[in-house]
């Protein structure tokens, strides 16, 4: 795609507001809706996390009654000690002190199975659920038009299907057992503590409503915070993956400044957004020392004088500290989880906004099969543009027959290249229609309307693996002589065997241990391998030397015979010998016939070729 085509889309980026989440920076839009959706996740393993659930709750009671019993023992030993100075001839049970012990100690063993139990079955529930929404985003991405990446950086769409998603995976491994113990202790410590007195009870929760009021409001406080946290997060990740991916053209065009200003801009963000959240946040737990503080005052003075007044021992008083302390600690751990769960709920929720994203139009119930198109292809008032305001193609017209060599030429943005993305489907029509042998392409669905197709590009496509799989990418039946015939016919066998491992040569992530004009050449291999029924050539000998491609545009010749060919190029002397060409300009011909014709008629075509014959002379 030229240039000034691809300014015309909306793209993701900084300083073109693209790039985020919808909403993104404000509070949770809908918090309960994200919650309900994730509760559709855990649903499949309901019967999991209900035994997790049990297992919990079991393992939190056996740990509840540790305090009592160890109460007890305190009274019983009291009792001894205080008959033994007394000399009243009694001594200590021991006895009964061992029973109680013994007990202790079978309870505490049974809760530490259980606790085990529940979070490796819960640990296990997480893994299952992050690995479905990871499989749910990724055929998502396959579904979703290409707009939708015109106008996001493809960093921030990484952050959501990393950081997000493990955030989510964590929260569900860790915080959700977490939050069940909390609240089934804070129930069964109260009860117990009611056993012991009831008035002591309510001295220690007199002052939890005030608090819990107070966690409420640093909860829906702290919730954009949290959100804007994650934003400037996906902006840094978008950011990197921008400036790594293209730090040649950074450091060639001087840009490292302008680079690290960016990157410092969202940087600070981040830290700003992340400052105030873990602020607000951690304001939970000085405050909840403070009430639990108060509360031991309370309790220990009323305690005192309930002993005195002998309605309650003092193994009761013992065990009612450690149940308050213990009371006191799941509230804490609920506030601390509140501050997660809000996080984890703007996680969620960018998650969410992804799979919820307009998909493609759903491909027809009654496809026509494509194994006898011969590539007669007619465009009728073809109408588009990247954004509803702004038409790129206005009303182009056309009829190609089978077979026919087809270039198309004009200057840049004209909407060459939106042509052919259209032809594939990677767009949609705003108006008219386009058909093969007669047939709608929304007649067929996209991967047999595709794979009529081979495509080379200006911009070329190789992936981390050997030149044998990229050469074989979409026709991964063909054997290795297949791979070398069409390397042969591309002309590219020759620098692949100079290579150290031939065709087995890894190519790097970057693909840059191979030249542009190389990369070039696989791509082309690629397609003659595919051995499609319609070709679309864009600018697809652009980055080889002059010999090298006077070589591939003989073997082109042997791929286009025959076939329906597409050749968009700017170097009009590659196309003179093309059935047919189209003279584009704002989005629709303005001429069209061969090369002899539009000479003669002297229009656009000849003005356009007469300036590059003209520069190649000078």
């Amino acid at each position: 795609m030229s240039e000034s085509e691809k300014t015309n889309q909306p793209r993701g980026g900084f300083g073109r507001g693209g790039g985020m989440a919808p909403g993104a920076g404000g509070k949770a839009k809908d918090f309960g809706k994200t919650m309900r959706t994730m509760a559709g996740y855990l649903k499949p393993h309901r019967t999991a996390v209900g035994i997790v659930l049990i297992f919990a709750i079991l393992s939190t009671v056996f740990t509840i009654f540790g305090p009592k019993l160890l109460g007890k023992v305190t009274t019983k030993l009291a009792e001894g000690l205080l008959a033994w100075y007394a000399q009243t001839g009694l001594l200590t049970d021991f006895a009964y002190i061992n029973r109680i012990i013994l007990l202790l100690i079978l309870l505490y063993i049974i809760s530490a199975i259980f606790s085990y139990i529940q979070a490796y079955i819960m640990s296990s529930v997480s893994m299952n659920i992050t690995y479905n929404l990871r499989k749910n985003i990724s055929a998502k991405m396959n579904r979703i038009p290409l707009n939708y990446y015109d106008t996001r950086t493809h960093g921030e769409i990484l952050s959501r299907i990393t950081n997000d998603i493990d955030l989510v995976s964590q929260t569900l491994n860790q915080s959700l057992t977490q939050l069940i113990t909390s609240v089934t202790s804070i129930i069964g410590i109260l009860a117990m503590m009611l056993s012991i007195n009831w008035l002591m009870t309510l001295a220690a929760i007199l002052v939890i409503p005030s608090s819990l009021a107070f966690v409420g409001i640093v909860i829906r406080r702290s919730q954009g915070y949290f959100r804007a946290q994650q934003k400037s997060l996906g902006q840094i990740n978008g950011h990197v993956e921008e400036m790594y991916g293209g730090h040649n053209i950074v450091q060639a065009f001087n840009g490292e400044n302008d680079s690290i200003e960016t990157f410092e801009t969202v940087n600070d963000e981040l830290y700003h957004s992340a400052v105030s959240s873990q602020f607000v946040s951690s304001i939970i737990l000085p405050v909840m020392g403070f009430v639990g503080n108060a509360g031991y005052v309370l309790v220990s003075i009323l305690g005192g004088y309930l002993a005195v007044k002998k309605v309650v021992q003092l193994g009761d008083i013992q065990a009612f500290i450690q149940y308050m302390r213990s009371f006191t600690q799941p509230i804490g751990q609920l506030a601390a989880i509140s501050n997660t769960l809000q996080s984890t709920a703007a996680a969620a929720e960018r998650v969410f906004e992804f799979l919820d994203e307009d998909e493609e139009v759903p491909d027809t119930a009654s496809p026509i099969p494509v194994g006898n198109i011969q590539g007669q292809v007619t465009f009728r008032d073809v109408q588009f543009g990247y954004t509803k305001d702004k038409q790129i193609i206005k009303h182009f017209s056309a009829d190609i027959k089978a077979g026919q060599r087809v270039a198309i030429v004009g200057p840049t943005g004209a909407g060459k290249t939106t042509i052919v993305k259209l032809l594939m489907r990677f767009y949609e029509l705003d108006g008219g229609a386009i058909t093969i042998d007669g047939y709608n392409i929304t007649d067929f669905t996209r991967e047999d309307l595709r794979s009529l197709f081979g495509m080379v590009l200006q911009d070329t496509w190789l992936y981390n693996a050997s030149i044998a799989d990229n050469i074989r990418y979409g026709t991964f039946e063909a054997t290795d002589e297949d791979v070398r015939q069409a390397a042969r016919a591309a002309h590219c066998d020759e620098f692949i065997h100079a290579l150290p491992e031939g065709y087995a040569t890894i190519l790097n992530e970057e693909t840059s241990n191979i030249s542009q004009g190389q990369k070039q050449l696989l791509t082309i291999a690629r397609v003659i391998l595919s051995n499609p029924k319609i070709l679309i050539l864009d600018e697809a000998t652009s980055s080889v030397d002059t010999r090298t491609e006077i070589q591939i545009q003989k073997a082109m010749e042997n791929l286009m015979s025959n076939r329906t060919s597409f050749v968009i190029a700017h170097r009009l002397s590659t196309i003179r010998d093309a059935n047919l060409i189209f003279m584009m300009k704002d989005g629709d011909i303005v001429e069209q016939g061969n090369h002899s014709e539009l000479l003669l008629h002297n229009g656009a075509y000849a003005e356009l070729y007469r300036s590059q014959f003209e520069g190649e002379e000078t």
